[in-house]
C-alpha cells in the first residue's frame, strides 16, 4: 500500500526525466506531492516551488555538480536520487561501433558514478537518504548483441553494490532496480524493433519505484528484479 503522506515534503532528484521510466516516475511523484528536481539533456530550465527542471548532461561532471548544487540551493536537502538516465545500442562486439560503446559507458556507468558521488556525499552527511539505480537485467545477464550495454550495466550493478557497503552504516539506502524489457522510448532508434507488446509498461516500473521509496522502515531493499510476464524478452 502506497503511503502518500511519506512523499509530501520529500525532495526527489531524477536523471533522465524527460522520457521513459524517468518521465513516468516523475509524473507519479508529482501527483503524490513530492518536491522534484528533474534533470535531462532535453530539459529547459523551469522553476516553481515544488519543481526544479534543469538541463543535465550526466557525462559532464560540471553539469552534474551544477544540477546537484541548484537542487540543494532550491530545496535545502535531497531525500531520494533516482538514476534513470541511460542509452543503449545493440550489435555483436566484433561489428559494434567504438563510439557507441564509449557513449554507453559514459552515460550509463560514469553518469551514475557522478550523480552518486555528489548526491551520495550529501546523504552521507545528513545520515539519511535513498539512491535507486536503474540497472536492467543486462546488468547480470549475457545477451547476444548487448556487449557495450551489458558492460555498462554490469558496471552500474557493481558500483551499486559498493555503495551499499560504503553507505549502509551511515543510514543511506542504495537499491539496484533490474527490469527486464520495458515498453518505452528506449527502443525508438533500435533496429530491427523487437515485439513490445509483452514488455513491462513504464507505468508499472514507476509504481514499483514509488513502492520502494515508500517501503516500511526497519529494512533496506538492496535489489529488486522486475520481469515481463513472459520472461526477459
Amino acid at each position: 500500500m502506497e503511503n502518500t503522506l511519506q512523499l509530501k515534503g520529500k525532495t526527489i532528484a531524477i536523471t533522465g526525466s524527460s522520457q521513459g521510466i524517468g518521465k513516468e516516475t516523475a509524473s507519479l511523484l508529482k501527483d503524490l506531492g513530492a518536491n522534484l528536481a528533474l534533470g535531462s539533456r532535453s530539459n529547459k530550465e523551469r522553476v516553481s516551488d515544488t519543481i526544479l527542471e534543469l538541463p543535465l548532461d550526466v557525462t559532464n561532471e560540471q553539469s552534474v555538480k551544477k544540477f546537484y548544487e541548484r537542487t540543494i540551493k532550491h530545496f535545502g536537502t535531497v531525500d531520494v536520487l533516482i538514476n534513470s538516465a541511460g542509452v543503449g545500442t545493440f550489435a555483436s562486439i566484433t561489428e559494434s561501433s567504438t563510439d557507441d560503446f564509449d557513449q554507453m559507458i559514459a552515460v550509463n556507468l560514469r553518469g551514475t558514478y557522478l550523480t552518486c558521488k555528489y548526491f551520495g556525499k550529501h546523504m552521507e552527511e545528513q545520515s539519511k537518504g535513498h539512491i535507486l539505480n536503474l540497472v536492467s537485467m543486462a546488468g547480470n545477464t549475457a545477451l547476444a548483441g548487448g556487449g557495450g550495454y551489458s558492460a555498462s550495466k554490469f558496471g552500474v550493478l557493481g558500483l551499486t553494490k559498493v555503495l551499499q557497503v560504503e553507505l549502509r552504516q551511515k543510514g543511506v539506502q542504495v537499491t539496484a532496480v533490474l527490469p527486464g524489457a520495458v515498453s518505452s522510448s528506449f527502443w525508438e532508434k533500435i533496429e530491427p524493433k523487437p515485439d513490445m507488446s509483452n514488455m513491462i509498461p513504464t507505468e508499472t516500473v514507476a509504481k514499483h519505484i514509488v513502492y520502494l521509496i515508500n517501503q516500511p522502515t526497519g529494512a533496506f531493499v538492496d535489489e529488486i528484479t522486475i520481469m515481463p510476464p513472459l520472461g526477459i524478452l
